[in-house]
């Protein structure tokens, strides 16, 4: 074996320096990860409840047969350092959990491999283990908030743990025998009050040759090993004491079974003669009855077959079970939306927090701008007080100085004999009057607005609590029917059209917005002018009612025709009379369309805000649909709304260009992308139309949102927007430009 090389020593200067191999570090990085790789690939294929067992053979000829991880490590000779620690890993998760010593290697393994992908790309390992130890904290994290806190006297939870972890074991078929010992031996050595933990040198295992699970429970008469058990009486037995059981009288018999077997009971005993199995059913009294009842106590009743009885239940039991069933996808659904909500609750929360942060900066933003504006009043003030009051300290002192001025003088006059300046200076003094009145400048007073906490709140804004509102879950009555011997035409033709008569937009040239069909087939219609207007499909105009704002969004509601205003959803009444149904507060109304429940959904907006409401018609909320699972918004823009015969809400996006579903309980279902300014309704049987505005064609989906073909009509249609099914396989597609409305026949007779 040649030697290693040897550090190379090189003089400059007189200064000495040694060469370093900079390859080795990264050579023993990869070798340790290879040796734990090969220590979890050893035990990868054990791992789960399919996972293979292993045969490992000690030096002294030993055989062990097993899956379970610590064990197969325990039993192998690895003398690697890095592979030494999975073992001490495993060994670790044994004492700490009991279980999951295979997963803790295969993960460790798993994660050592993608640490050897990122150092091959040469990221440097201090940047791999923080990252690693960021991942690891939010892991904790998020088990701790999926997780379902267990209390240590809920026993059929610990039951169900138990049996979960000896499910992957070699004693899984016993699982349900030894589970009740496990729990049972653990809480006895601890105190379910106080208890985290279980030193497990407190519990005594021991081992019996040869024997098999069940003689780990007693015989109720000898506290031998059971081998047998009574049905009847519910004892076990050893086999000495069958012989001595079978020998006490018991009016009920007895029913002696392999222990093994002691689950398995699927016959039914008569009430009246224990010992004996029913083989017939009373109708008279409604029960199972042996062959002595039937010929003495229920001689003169009405009788039928067991079997007869039975195969009636089972219906029942098999009807009921179909039902239950039947509701299990949807329940599945909801724990999967609730699942990931809870995990994504944290975030939700937290931009919630940053919200209100956001909205109290501007605050605090104003504030600084009113104490800004405030200073720079006082500075303003101050240059001009000043000035005055420097002008009115200079008169002041002249006024003084020449009132000090008449006295030097009169002084000087008292001592002198000189009567001509007494008299000149007699006029002089009294031409001389008082300051009868002053200008006083008082400083500017700062007066403080009391703040009232409760007004501050109201004002900046609130937080609306979590709302708890019940979306029935009666099981779907829509069953998809087939139109026998109905297609879709293969060039859809148009039957009539209709000249609506709106007059077009300066912008745009827009003429007609939306339409609604009546019972009695007839049709509303929106259009640029403040007006809707009635037509029969011959095109006849029967009714004319003016509105407040443009008919953009129309829908039919317990027969009267409905549409948004700017805030608020208004109804025309029989006498023509606009009545205002709800208002929507600080959010804009668009879409609107009635619902099977008798509730009304309508798309609001607000800033970049989006969502669906569903309203009672006195305008009490009672659902709204805002974000998915991941509470991420499920909407940008929503304009256009319908309800499908499933149940799901159906929503047109002008900003994703896209139509969103949800089902009833406001889940998202599908998004089906590439339509613009469209609208959006559904036939009978579940299809789901929706017009392209700027495609000149129309949509057709099925009721999961997979595209079906393009409806485009003989002739064509230019830039349709509003669309209403009329039944019997036609359909109405307003044209916005033209302002006419064309009849579509689309599917064959």
């Amino acid at each position: 074996m040649p030697a290693a090389p040897k550090q190379k020593s090189v003089n400059h200067g007189g200064k000495r320096s040694e060469y370093q191999d900079k390859e080795k570090p990264t050579q023993i990085r990869f070798s340790n990860i290879n040796a734990a790789k090969a220590v979890a690939e050893a035990v990868r294929t054990s791992l789960g409840p399919r996972g293979m067992d292993k045969m490992i053979q000690a030096a002294n000829g030993d055989v062990t047969i097993t899956n379970d991880g610590a064990t197969i490590l325990k039993q192998m000779q690895v003398l690697h350092p890095a592979a030494k620690m999975l073992v001490e890993l495993s060994h670790a998760q044994d004492v700490e959990a009991g279980d999951g010593t295979t997963s803790v290697v295969v993960i460790a393994g798993s994660l050592l491999e993608a640490c050897a992908k990122l150092l091959s790309k040469g990221i440097h390992p201090t940047s791999i283990s923080e990252s690693f130890q960021n991942a690891s904290e939010k892991s904790v994290q998020v088990l701790q908030e999926i997780s379902t806190p267990l209390k240590l006297s809920d026993r059929d939870s610990l039951l169900k743990s138990a049996s979960t972890s000896l499910n992957s074991k070699v004693v899984s078929q016993y699982s349900s025998l030894l589970s009740p010992l496990a729990v049972d031996a653990v809480m006895k050595v601890i105190d379910p009050a106080t208890a985290t933990n279980v030193d497990l040198r407190d519990i005594k295992i021991v081992k019996r040759l040869g024997n098999e699970a069940q003689h780990s429970v007693e015989c109720d008469l000898c506290q031998q090993p059971v081998s047998f058990f009574c049905r009847r009486c519910g004892v076990n037995l050893c086999d000495p004491c069958v012989l001595i059981h079978l020998r006490v009288k018991s009016k009920n018999g007895h029913d002696i079974v392999d222990y093994t077997s002691k689950g398995d009971d699927d016959t039914c005993h008569c009430d009246s003669h224990p010992q004996n199995d029913c083989s017939a059913y009373c109708k008279t009294c409604d029960a199972p009855i042996c062959i002595l009842c039937v010929s003495i106590k229920h001689k003169s009743h009405e009788m039928s077959e067991l079997s007869d009885k039975i195969e009636e239940l089972l219906k029942v039991i098999a009807k009921e079970n179909d039902r239950l069933q039947s509701s299990k996808n949807e329940l599945e659904k909801i724990l999967e939306h609730t699942t990931n909500m809870l995990s994504s609750i944290s975030s939700f929360y937290k931009q919630r927090k940053d919200e209100v942060t956001a909205h109290g900066e501007k605050w605090h933003k104003l504030i600084e701008e009113t104490v800004k504006k405030l200073h720079q009043e006082l500075d303003d003030m101050q240059k001009e007080h000043e000035p005055v009051l420097q002008k009115q300290k200079k008169e002041f002192e002249e006024m003084i100085r020449r009132v000090d001025d008449m006295n030097g003088k009169t002084v000087k006059l008292q001592k002198s004999k000189n009567v001509k300046e007494m008299q000149t200076f007699v006029p002089v003094i009294q031409n001389r009057t008082n300051l009868n009145e002053v200008s006083q400048y008082s400083f500017p007073t700062f007066y403080e607005c009391k703040i009232d906490p409760n007004y501050l709140q109201t004002y900046f804004g609130y937080v609306e609590k979590m709302q708890v509102k019940k979306t029935s879950l009666l099981e779907n009555e829509f069953k998809e029917r087939e139109l026998t011997g109905r297609r879709i035409l293969e060039v859809p033709t148009v039957t009539s059209v209709i000249d609506s008569g709106f007059p077009a937009s300066e912008e745009k040239k827009n003429r007609l917005y939306d339409m609604a069909v009546t019972d009695d087939n007839k049709v509303w219609m929106g259009g640029q002018s403040r007006e809707l207007k009635l037509f029969d499909l011959q095109g006849h105009l029967h009714h004319t009612v003016s509105i407040t704002t443009r008919g953009i969004y129309l829908c039919m509601y317990n027969k009267q025709v409905v549409y948004s205003g700017t805030k608020d959803v208004k109804m025309i009444s029989d006498t023509d009379t606009v009545v205002t149904m709800f208002t929507t507060g600080d959010w804009e109304s668009f879409g609107v369309t009635s619902a099977a429940s008798g509730d009304l959904l309508v798309c609001l907006c607000k800033d970049d805000q989006s969502k669906v409401v569903r309203y009672s018609s006195t305008g009490t909320v009672l659902q709204e649909i805002q974000y998915d699972s991941q509470c991420q918004p499920l909407y940008k823009d929503t304009t256009y709304i319908t309800e499908n015969v499933n149940g799901d809400i159906i929503v047109t996006d002008f900003k994703k260009k896209a139509v969103i579903a949800v089902d009833r309980l406001g889940i998202f279902r599908y998004s089906y992308s590439g339509v613009t300014g469209s609208t959006v309704t559904t036939d009978s049987i579940g299809h789901v139309i929706v017009t392209d505005y700027h495609g000149d064609k129309i949509h057709m989906l099925d009721r999961d949102g997979r595209f079906l073909r393009y409806i485009i009509p003989e002739g064509g249609i230019n830039v349709p927007r509003g669309v209403c099914i009329l039944g019997d396989g036609e359909m109405m597609v307003g044209e916005t430009k033209t302002g006419i409305a064309k009849r579509i026949k689309y599917l064959k007779e």
